[in-house]
């Protein structure tokens, strides 16, 4: 059984749906990145995961089981609000969560540190929880924005660490809205308004995904000849890139403004291809 099977599941909260006929799976050993912006409803999508809420409709079945104390057990879970009790050390965390699992020994922190948990900094505090969340050496990882608030250095850390999970047999599903970190994960599910917008390997999703790039000596006059508040347009660098037009059209309004630049189709980002996705 695979250690997730999510099929046509939908929670709605009154009038509002919050996850809207999703189907997800996620295999042992696999890496799968719930990607989409706050609101999208990864996070109520982990919670039924979980069996802290209830579908609306569909099923989910975790290990090919319903929820239980048992299988609890075989689950580590990192919140976005960390479940460490601010006024314990991170040491006195660790060796808490051991006892609720039954392990005889805490897992090792990397530091050492007897501050409570509320005074280290976020990415000790993300540190401990990973390890308290593991130290019972669960079969699946449900992390939900594991690296949200920290420095570069220490979500590169928290990758490597959940690579060596997957590496190990564990299956991982891990939300984010970072684009640059789901590249990182071997499957995507991309999340707008509830539902799945697209899901695959990166360059499944991206596909045939083109946006037109702009090169100039003038950067700054090529973005407001053609910045407009309808148009999706950003800037990599120097280069300007516009979504959903074509190379023609852009030369011709930049010809129009007396602007020389070069002007190309260029492949899509995977940011830019999920803003275009949720547009």
């Amino acid at each position: 059984m695979k250690p997730i099977e999510i099929t046509s599941v939908t929670r709605e909260f009154d009038s509002f749906v919050a996850v809207d006929n999703v189907d997800l799976t996620v295999d042992s050993g696999e890496v799968v990145a719930l990607v989409g912006a706050n609101g999208a409803g990864k996070t109520t999508l982990i919670r039924m995961i979980l069996g802290l809420l209830r579908p609306t409709a569909g099923r989910i079945r975790v290990f090919g089981l319903p929820h239980s104390r048992e299988l609890r057990r075989r689950i580590g879970y990192v919140p976005q609000n960390l479940g460490l009790y601010r006024d314990l050390t991170a040491a006195e965390n660790v060796e808490f969560r051991a006892k609720v699992f039954g392990v005889e020994h805490g897992g090792a922190l990397p530091f050492a540190d007897g501050s409570l948990v509320a005074e280290l900094p976020l990415g000790l505090q993300r540190r401990a929880a990973f390890i308290a969340a593991t130290q019972h050496n669960p079969e699946l990882l449900v992390l939900d924005e594991p690296t949200s608030g920290v420095s570069p250095l220490a979500r590169t850390v928290l990758w490597d660490l959940i690579r060596e999970r997957a590496e190990a047999g564990v299956a991982v599903l891990v939300s984010t809205h970072y684009m640059d970190e789901a590249e990182q994960a071997d499957r995507l599910v991309l999340m707008s308004r509830g539902k799945v917008a697209a899901a695959g390997k990166l360059e499944e999703i991206i596909g045939g995904q083109e946006v037109v790039e702009v090169i100039s000596d003038h950067w700054e006059r090529s973005f407001e000849a053609l910045d407009r508040p309808e148009r999706l347009i950003s800037l990599y660098g120097t280069a300007v890139r516009v979504l959903r037009e074509s190379v023609g059209g852009v030369r011709r309004e930049l010809a129009d403004a007396g602007v020389a630049a070069e002007v190309r189709s260029v492949p899509a980002t995977l940011d830019e291809t999920m803003v275009m996705l949720d547009s």
